[in-house]
This record gives C-alpha cells, structure tokens and sequence, in this order.
C-alpha cells in the first residue's frame, strides 16, 4: 500500500466562516475521518494554524537563517491535511474527492516517496 497526503489548500484572503458554518465543516471533515479509520486506511490527520504562525529555517552558506511568515508568497496556503494508505492513486482521488465536499477547499493529492531517506 502507498502512503498518501491529502493536503487542504485554504485561501487565507477569504473572509472567515461565521461560526455555525465552521462547526458544520467541522463535523463534515470529521464524518470523512471516521470512515476513513473504519475503511482501514486512515494514518493521521491535521489541522495547521494561519500562515502568520510560521517560522521558515533556511540554509545559508554552512549555517541556518529564520524567517517569520511562509515560505511562499500566495494566498493559498496549507490548512490542514490527511495521511492515508490506499492500495492506488485511483482509491487515494476518491477519498480526496470526499475530502473536497467535506472541508470546501481544494485538496492536493500527493503519493508519498518509496526512497529511504538516512
């Protein structure tokens, strides 16, 4: 089985949703993870905090440099995620599909690598 993340791409220039709308996706995404976990396939799921919370550590010339804010410049950035296991790209589009309806934003489906890292 490949390893998949179903990365939630929010837009952080739209308005916030009123409170009784957020607690409905909230539930939606929830009901998503649920069936997840029951279809066996379910690895970890995350919710991230605004952009402006972000701390990027570079390499520069041997040493690190840090910078506040993200690492690009876009109005899209990570809102949250999901790693699930599915036996194809086929499985992992159905449940992003799912994840879509569920949260209202764009979801990323992106196969993790075979490669040993170390």
């Amino acid at each position: 089985m490949t390893k998949y993340l179903l990365a939630v791409q929010y837009d952080e220039t739209a308005p916030p949703l009123p409170d009784e709308e957020m607690r409905a996706q909230m539930a939606r995404t929830d009901a998503v993870t649920d069936e997840m976990r029951a279809a066996g396939c379910w690895v970890f799921v995350g919710g991230l905090q605004p952009s402006h919370a972000t701390t990027v550590v570079r390499p520069e010339a041997g040493t690190t440099t840090m910078t506040d804010g993200p690492f690009a410049e876009t109005k899209e950035q990570l809102g949250g995620f999901w790693v699930i296991r599915c036996d194809d790209l086929d499985q992992a589009l159905a449940w992003a599909r799912k994840c879509v309806l569920a949260c209202g934003s764009p979801v990323e489906v992106r196969p993790f690598t075979d490669a040993l890292w170390g």
